[in-house]
């Protein structure tokens, strides 16, 4: 047994569809329902209902690449490994990378939306802990504590997690769906979907921009988490695929009600100045209390803790089974792949991920500077899933895939596309400085990779000349881009959209193409081999028995 498989077995497969969809749920009903409305409709007006519609088909299209790639290697961790798997170590650094760091960031982006929602309070103390913009130094202390927290109760055991989150995520459902439905029906003011600009009053660019940097990515994120979890699924095969998509669809429907909801309820002495003059602290709580339902309001004011800590905690424990994945593919000391054999908790990994977060904490102390890191960041990581499913049909097509769609040849590059799109959407100069940070993390590769012989090295440079390529071109075009998306104007409106559609479609080709049968795949698929057949001859063995 290799170290690798032998960390994996102090895992405990205990978790089901419902657990994994509660996860699943959990991580995209965080702190994204308490903001997004208002940042949504701050940027586009009523018009960003469909933001949330673009958004989950994005999420939904990108999580079907990822099923059938996390059923296939139900591995901890693995949102970071699936493109090391493919196109070897530079690529698969890249993408694991920009994968963490979308992840990992939002651990103290859910403790400052409790903190910022605290504010609201009636109370000085509470006041002074936001400042309207970022958190003050009592703010940050505060969410720090609450940080803590989140990775306190996943230091003990997977049980104890997964029976806290089923009990939170009951309780982060019910309050968004009575949120909506007791504003709409204290207030619903349909005018305000035709005054103040009309539908749509920044246009329809501003639509498309409130999908990268309003929440809405940060929000269907959380689709990740049972993936990044499938080493602790009893049934992977089927769990994962109805978990990811159940999830995704449930949350869409609550996030458009609470959309609804907010446009309807907005004073219409607050949309004097217009839909992007609106500056509410605890937008949700603020509102309720507008119109007399201070039992809402409280109920919000508890809920800010219990969502977004739900979410802080599911993150806490998919970043630490990331780190292990990081660690596998050769990036990271040995330290962090150890998981604990009585707990099943990866606890180095937790304390790493821990320390980040507080870096993270005092860089970007507001709840709005930290979604837009994590949409750009996050979309940067999709774009691994759509290339590594149909480049892992071509090099590895005798592998077992529980999960196999007949339609994938067309949804993986169309999940491209909009990655890309989404991307180019979230306007420059934010697109340059997320790819910026994806560049700090190349010397961590650079320092376990160079010092290897070049004729190892080599093949994974060129596998992985794609992804650098693509970051670069796309960091052009978005600099170059139209006025309306922050570019230059080079391009013309609408055109800017066909060379991004063009340059999306060449570089997944080019991807699909660089993938080769590097060493980690040829372990990984003898791995899953030797899993798959003890599976069998223990099945085999209880039907000799019965």
């Amino acid at each position: 047994m290799s170290t690798e498989q032998g960390s994996h077995s102090n895992y405990r497969r205990t978790l089901g569809t419902t657990a994994l969809t509660a996860v699943g749920l959990g991580s995209i009903i965080g702190s994204g329902w308490l903001f997004g409305a208002e940042r949504a409709a701050v940027l586009a007006g009523p018009a960003a209902i469909f933001s949330w519609v673009i958004g989950a088909v994005v999420a939904l299209t990108i999580a079907l690449t990822y099923t059938e790639l996390g059923s296939m290697f139900p591995k901890a961790g693995g949102m970071v490994r699936f493109g090391q798997f493919s196109h070897g170590s530079l690529a698969g650094y890249m993408a694991a990378w920009a994968n963490w760091i979308a992840i990992v960031s939002v651990i103290p982006g859910e403790a400052t939306a409790s903190i910022q929602y605290m504010s609201s309070w009636k109370f000085d103390w509470a006041e002074r802990l936001f400042d309207g913009k970022e958190l003050t130094g009592t703010g940050l202390a505060a969410a720090s504590v609450l940080v803590v927290f989140y990775f306190f109760l996943n230091w003990f055991a997977i049980t104890l997690f997964a029976k806290t989150n089923n009990a939170i995520t009951v309780f982060k459902v019910v309050v968004p769906v009575l949120t909506a439905g007791a504003l709409i029906f204290a207030h619903f003011d349909t005018s305000n979907v035709t005054d103040h600009g009309g539908f749509a009053p920044n246009g329809w660019s501003a639509v498309f921009s409130a999908v990268a940097v309003a929440g809405i990515v940060w929000a269907f994120n959380g689709f990740q988490s049972p993936l990044n979890m499938a080493a602790e699924a009893r049934n992977p095969g089927k769990s994962l695929p109805k978990a990811v998509i159940g999830s995704i669809l449930i949350a869409l429907v609550i996030y458009i009600a609470l959309q609804i909801a907010f446009l309807m309820a907005v004073p219409a002495a607050d949309l004097s100045g217009g839909w992007n003059a609106l500056a509410y602290k605890s937008p949700l709580a603020d509102l309720s209390v507008a119109w007399g339902l201070n039992w809402l309001a409280l109920l919000l004011y508890a809920d800010a803790f219990v969502s977004p800590s739900g979410t802080g905690m599911i993150y806490a424990a998919t970043t630490s089974r990331m780190i292990h994945g990081v660690q596998e593919n050769g990036h990271l000391p040995k330290i962090f792949g150890k998981v604990d054999p009585k707990t099943g908790v990866p606890k180095p990994a937790l304390l790493l991920n821990l320390a980040i977060s507080f870096i993270f904490l005092a860089v970007f102390r507001g709840w709005g500077s930290i979604a837009e890191i994590v949409g750009v960041a996050t979309v940067i990581s999709y774009i691994t899933g759509p290339v590594a499913v149909m480049s892992l049909r071509r090099i590895a097509p005798d592998m077992k895939r529980p999960v196999k769609l007949k339609a994938m040849p067309v949804i993986a590059p169309i999940a491209m596309i909009f990655g890309s799109l989404v991307m180019y959407w979230a306007r420059w100069p934010l697109t340059g400085k997320v790819i910026f940070i994806m560049a700090i993390g190349l010397p961590i590769w650079a320092w376990y990779e160079l010092r290897k012989p070049w004729a190892e090295l080599k093949p994974h440079l060129q596998a992985g000349a794609w992804m650098v390529t693509y970051l670069l071109v796309m960091a052009f075009v978005s600099w170059a881009g139209g006025t309306e998306f922050g570019g230059k104007g080079y391009l013309a409106q609408g055109w800017d959209i066909v060379v991004v559609v063009l340059i999306a479609l060449a570089f997944y080709m080019w991807g699909v193409r660089s993938a080769w049968r590097n060493p980690t795949l040829v372990q990984v698929e003898k791995e899953m081999t030797e899993a798959h057949a003890a599976e069998e001859s223990q099945e085999a063995e209880l039907a000799q028995a019965k």
